[in-house]
């Protein structure tokens, strides 16, 4: 299905599609052909204090809409997003580099997400308390925060907004959203599928710009009560040091680097193929992608030798074409600092095993050859930082309390990863490993009913699942005397 000539790639303030306060552009690059898929609106302070403005107008009256009436315009907007799913993922994947059934993935879960709050939302229960004085009645209510600014990253740019959106309209908020600049399409047409769904003018507002401004009109306005926010830990932590100054309450889903832990009683064949599929999806710009791979010294060399069959299997390309299992990095700033990482790390002594540079075939287009590398150490920068790139770094290890505390000896804490038929030492792992997600013999720990976070460095508060949805409302106790 083709793209309807009526989309539009502007900002949404207010219910209207608007270019910048100050006629800024930013020209949008096909990170897999290096060429211009147009110029986007590029607004500032201006903008963002718009848009705050239409949020907060809109907030009373979107509030006191039945959780019944805000579910008929969600549903309605999932259902509009299925009926388009193959062109959506079209325009996804030209701005993302990922491939098309990534991205036509990415847009199936955006509908999940917003029929999942539209029936969570009818459920924001309160409580009564008994008293312990018989003329007084103690309830507990949960009523939405307000107005809440989601910024979100470019690496899943429909999936990031999507649970923050979802879940802020099912409590009855009203949203100021800040999408990526190398990904602002995505966000804009979420915002379309609401707007065809009738959503009220203001309670869905899009701006794309600078993002230290946008940020700062967020965290300086009172009305803004809460921000969502999806990147990097440094990020998180300046955004800290700003909610400090108005109390603004923050969820922060931060960087991960995120521990696999592979013991020898698996199938060594069948782990190392599915974990070549998850360490590269999305190029391995996944905040949850498995990147430190510890693997028993009984079978470390098999599977690194089966892990680099798997990896040199994988086709690299455009997302557009249907055979590609990799695509580009997102721009040429990403690529270079995978580069130097990898670099760095063989100064150091690690062994490439394949992949390591960038493909000759490819002229165009930011891509990088998915990387494998062996004889890493803790203290090389491959393996302390987020890589977020196509590569594979592998270590051995000896028995459970060394795999402990090699995956806990980090800042983060967002996914980890254990791979083990053995119902006892997977117990071991998920209770000793401090990770907010930890998934055992699962390469795809995300759905829209449970939890999503980290725990350390690598955030604060959960996305997705009835966790997710509280966290866009305040408590509030209520207490009546005289009763009889």
């Amino acid at each position: 299905m083709s793209l309807e000539p009526d989309y539009n790639f502007r900002q949404f303030i207010g219910g209207e599609w608007v270019d910048a306060v100050e006629g800024g552009t930013w020209d949008l690059i096909n990170p897999a052909t290096e060429s211009s898929l147009g110029l986007m609106p590029f607004g500032g302070t201006a903008d963002a204090q718009a848009a705050v403005e239409a949020a907060s107008a809109a907030f009373p009256s979107w509030s006191r809409k039945t959780p019944y009436e805000r579910a008929d315009i969600m549903l309605r907007a999932a259902a509009w997003i299925r009926e388009r799913l193959d062109a959506l993922a079209v325009i996804t994947t030209e701005e993302s580099g990922k491939p098309l059934r990534e991205s036509r993935g990415e847009w199936t879960t955006g509908a999940n997400l917003l029929e999942y709050y539209a029936e969570e939302g009818k459920r924001v229960y309160g409580r009564l308390i008994p008293s312990r004085v018989g003329s007084k009645r103690i309830m507990v209510m949960h009523q939405p925060v307000g107005v809440v600014g989601v910024i979100t990253a470019w690496n899943f740019p429909v999936y990031n907004l999507a649970r923050a959106w979802a879940a802020a309209l099912g409590a009855g908020c009203t949203i100021v959203g800040r999408p990526s600049e190398y990904t602002p399409r995505s966000a804009m047409l979420f915002a379309q599928a609401l707007f065809e769904a009738g959503v009220p003018a203001g309670v869905v507002n899009v701006i794309n710009g600078d993002a230290d401004q946008m940020g700062k009109v967020m965290l300086a306005d009172e009305r803004c009560r809460k921000i969502s926010f999806t990147g990097s830990t440094r990020v998180g932590k300046l955004l800290m040091d700003g909610a400090s100054q108005t109390v603004t309450r923050l969820a922060l889903e931060l960087g991960g680097n995120a521990p696999v832990i592979i013991f020898p009683d698996v199938d060594v064949d069948k782990v190392a193929k599915a974990a070549v599929a998850s360490r590269y999806r999305n190029n391995g710009q996944v905040c949850i992608a498995p990147q430190r791979f510890f693997v028993h010294s009984r079978i470390v060399e098999e599977f690194a030798d089966r892990a680099a069959e798997a990896t040199r299997a994988l086709r690299i390309g455009s997302g557009l074409h249907a055979s590609t299992d990799v695509g580009p990095l997102i721009n040429s700033r990403q690529r270079e600092r995978v580069e130097a990482m990898v670099a760095d790390a063989r100064g150091e002594g690690a062994e490439v095993i394949t992949g390591g540079s960038r493909p000759s075939d490819l002229e165009k287009g930011y891509f990088y050859q998915p990387t494998m590398l062996m004889n890493v150490r803790p203290d090389m920068r491959i393996y302390r930082d987020e890589i977020f790139g196509p590569v594979m770094p592998i270590l051995g290890f000896s028995d459970v309390d060394e795999a402990l505390a090699l995956a806990n000896a980090m800042d983060y804490g967002l996914a980890a990863y254990v791979q083990t038929n053995d119902l006892n030492t997977s117990i071991r792992m998920y209770e000793g490993l401090e990770y907010g997600i930890v998934s055992v013999n699962e390469w795809m720990p995300s759905a829209p009913e449970a939890p999503f976070g980290g725990m350390k460095g690598s955030g604060m508060g959960r996305e997705c699942s009835i966790e997710g949805l509280l966290e866009y409302t305040d408590v509030k106790t209520v207490f009546i005397g005289g009763t009889p």
